[in-house]
This record gives structure tokens, C-alpha cells and sequence, in this order.
């Protein structure tokens, strides 16, 4: 009885599959036999969900009538102005803002493919990516192409992505580009300032032979990729581009705020013209409507409150940095070991996950199954969660991952 475009459409989620396996072991095993290195959100080191103190304490106090009624459908105008200073802190680009709130960073996400691709069209991101990006393609009538993020030096691979782009923009008039960085998902990577650089100047050219560039940027994992202002450094690049260079950037409270069930995001537009930031704006509140109409109140209201309190927001910060550097010592591990037993791994940075290349993962995920390890099999190698393995679970998985491959 389906429309014909959906008929078919059957979520298989590897991310969510592994975990649920993970957890069927739990029940058999116990939880001190199995390590779980599948979900994106940061466990305690004794298997808790890890929550930040402050976060818990505002939320706690808030009045009720805030937790449960409407907001505007662009989002509560004080929170939209917080996720613009939280997501550039000192390294605001000189240009035009705008935000709209969205469903956490996916329906950030969703919000620039719908609006800032044509249907029938491609959308551009890495090979190593979320898959969750073809989902969102799929659904709203694009389809998801893909450069190789790295070379075989393991550098950001620029003459790919520059072919890439150059090859759809002779079919298409437009382009949307996303990039996951820094902290990328699955692999842990991060453009360096130069890689910028080089990315931007791609488009740039494209720009000034008059097609229309787009760029999102997702930033899901930022605060878990070092110094707030040294990551956020890349975004000073983001002022004065052409007008037909659209920057957004995909903001999200689930992991800074370990808010992860709250959905609660932003869309934010960067642009060279007020008339395109207010554009931004009108279609994005469009979307909102037609998808969930207004998002989170309760959780829009808690980040308004923490970012103007001069006293919280500090020890807020200092609360999630216990966070970034416990998962720090986790991903630590892993790849010394990695290195010591011979393990090749795509270079980490920074994040919730760190990425082994293999020819067959769903094999060496399951054979690691004998050892009571559960991790994500994607389509070129491993996702490991550093995020959720403790730090005393995580010696030893590097080498067991190699025995397995064997």
C-alpha cells in the first residue's frame, strides 16, 4: 500500500543492530565479560551512562510549565543566538548569521540536504562517513556520492575531492558538499587548517565559474576534539566567501550536553548576504513545520540559562572536559597498542571513535564475538567506541581485533 518511492524502504542500522547484540551477551555473559565498543554515547568507566552534573542540576530546577510547552517553530530566539556563540566561541568569521532549531544535529542535517539540494541531484561527502546521510538523501529525492577521505599517504585526499566536485558540477548546477569534522564519525579525523585551505579553494573556483556552493558542516562531536577555540580555528575562514557560497553548520546539544534523547539542535547559516541568511531562515522554519513543527522547549530553555550564567557555564565546561579527557585516554590506548601489534588504523584525532580499515568487517565483528567484544561493522573496516569501552576493557582490543583479521 506504500507510495511507489517508499515502497521497499527497510532501516537496516548497524550502529543500533550491534548494540542490541551487545546487549543480548550482556544477559547471558554479564556486563564485567562483554565490552561494548558500539554506541555513540560516553559510559562511565563502569558501564553508566556518563552525564555532566550541572547540565542535570538546571534541568532538575527548572519549572515544569518550561519543560512541556510549545516554542516557536524557529526555536526560542535566545537559543538560536546561544547555539550561534556556543558553536564559534572566539572564532566568529566576519559574515551574516542565522539558526533555526532544529531535531537534534539530524534534523540539521535534514534540513540542508532538503533545502539545499535538488532533488535528482547528488550530494557530496567522504567514503568514511555516517550512513545516516544516505538515509536522509534518499528520503527527501537525492542521492549520496562520496570522494576517498584519505590518500594513500593517509592525508586528506584533496585531488579526489577536487575531482569529485568537478565531475558532479558538469551535470549539476548546484552542489551541496558535507564535511564531519572535527572528531569525524567513524574514524576520529580532522582537517587541518591547511586542508581548509585546499578544501575551500575547490570551491571557491567553482563559485567564481558561477555555480552555487553549498557547505554543511557537522560538528556533532566538536567538543570532544581538544582546545574549544584551536578546534574551532577553521571556522575564521568561513568570512567574506561570494555570495553563491553558502555556509551551514550542524549544531547539536547530545553529546556537549549529554542530552542525547532531548533531540534538541540548531542549523546555522553563514553567509556574505543578509538577503540569504533571511532566506535560510524562511526555509528552514518551512521544513520545521512540515517535520515536527516545533522541537524541545525544555532543553532550549536549559542551554539559554547555562550559556548566560558567567558563573555555570565555566564549570560546565570543566565538567565536560573530565568527559573529553577520560574518552582521551581510552582512544590513548587503543592506538598505542594498535601501533605496537602491527593494527592499521585510519590517523585519529580526536572524538567518540576510532576506524580500522578491513576487507570483510561483518566477518572479523563477529569472530571478535568469541571474545565478547561487540563493534560496528561498516562498509570499508571497524568502528570502535571509545566512547562507551572502559579504559580497563580497552587494553587488549586492538590485538584481538588483528587475531581476528588473521
Amino acid at each position: 500500500m506504500t507510495a511507489t518511492h517508499a515502497a521497499g524502504r527497510k532501516l537496516r542500522d548497524a550502529i543500533f543492530d550491534a548494540n542490541q547484540a551487545c546487549n543480548e551477551a550482556i544477559k547471558l555473559h554479564g556486563a564485567d565479560a562483554v565490552t561494548n565498543a558500539t554506541i555513540g554515547v560516553i559510559l562511565n568507566e563502569d558501564g553508566k551512562l556518563a552525564t555532566l552534573p550541572t547540565v542535570e542540576k538546571i534541568f532538575r530546577a527548572m519549572d515544569f510549565s518550561e519543560l512541556v510547552a510549545y516554542a516557536p517553530i524557529s526555536g526560542l530566539p535566545a537559543y538560536l543566538d546561544a547555539a550561534i556563540d556556543l558553536t564559534f566561541a572566539d572564532c566568529k568569521p566576519t559574515a551574516q548569521f542565522g539558526a533555526v532549531a532544529t531535531a537534534g544535529g539530524t534534523g540539521a542535517i535534514h534540513h540542508a540536504i532538503a533545502n539545499y539540494a535538488e532533488r535528482g541531484d547528488a550530494v557530496l561527502t567522504s567514503d568514511w562517513c555516517w550512513g545516516t546521510y544516505n538515509v536522509i538523501c534518499t528520503e527527501t529525492g537525492k542521492r549520496l556520492e562520496t570522494f576517498k577521505l584519505f590518500d594513500d599517504a593517509l592525508n586528506f585526499n584533496v585531488t579526489d575531492f577536487a575531482v569529485k566536485v568537478d565531475s558532479l558540477l558538469r551535470k549539476q548546477k548546484s552542489l551541496l558538499v558535507i564535511l564531519n569534522t572535527p572528531a569525524h564519525n567513524p574514524t576520529g579525523y580532522a582537517l587541518s587548517g591547511d586542508e581548509w585551505d585546499k578544501v575551500l579553494a575547490v570551491l571557491k573556483a567553482q563559485a567564481s565559474a558561477g555555480k552555487n556552493i553549498s557547505l554543511l558542516v557537522d560538528i556533532a562531536y566538536i567538543d570532544f576534539a581538544g582546545e574549544k577555540n584551536s578546534t574551532r580555528a577553521f571556522m575564521k575562514k568561513f568570512g567574506d566567501l561570494p555570495e553563491n557560497f553558502f555556509v551551514m553548520i550542524a549544531f547539536s546539544m547530545s553529546k556537549s550536553f549529554t542530552f542525547y534523547g532531548q533531540r534538541t539542535g540548531a542549523l546555522i547559516g553563514v553567509s556574505s548576504s543578509e538577503k540569504l541568511i533571511s532566506e535560510f531562515k524562511d526555509v528552514g522554519k518551512y521544513s520545521s513545520r512540515a517535520a515536527w513543527s516545533n522541537v524541545n522547549r525544555g532543553a532550549q530553555a536549559l542551554m539559554i540559562k547555562l550559556a548566560a550564567d558567567k558563573d555555570l557555564l565555566p564549570v560546565y565546561e570543566a565538567e565536560r572536559n573530565e568527559l573529553y579527557q577520560m574518552v582521551k585516554r581510552r582512544a590513548d590506548v587503543f592506538v598505542a597498542e594498535a601501533h605496537a601489534c602491527g593494527l592499521k588504523i585510519v590517523p585519529y584525532k580526536g572524538g567518540f571513535f576510532i576506524a580500522v580499515p578491513a576487507d570483510n568487517p561483518a566477518a572479523v565483528c563477529r569472530k571478535l564475538h568469541d571474545d565478547l567484544i561487540f563493534a560496528v561493522p561498516l562498509k570499508l573496516g571497524i568502528r570502535v567506541a571509545a566512547c562507551s569501552t572502559s579504559a580497563d576493557k580497552m587494553h587488549g582490543v586492538a590485538e584481538k581485533i588483528l587475531r581476528a583479521m588473521k
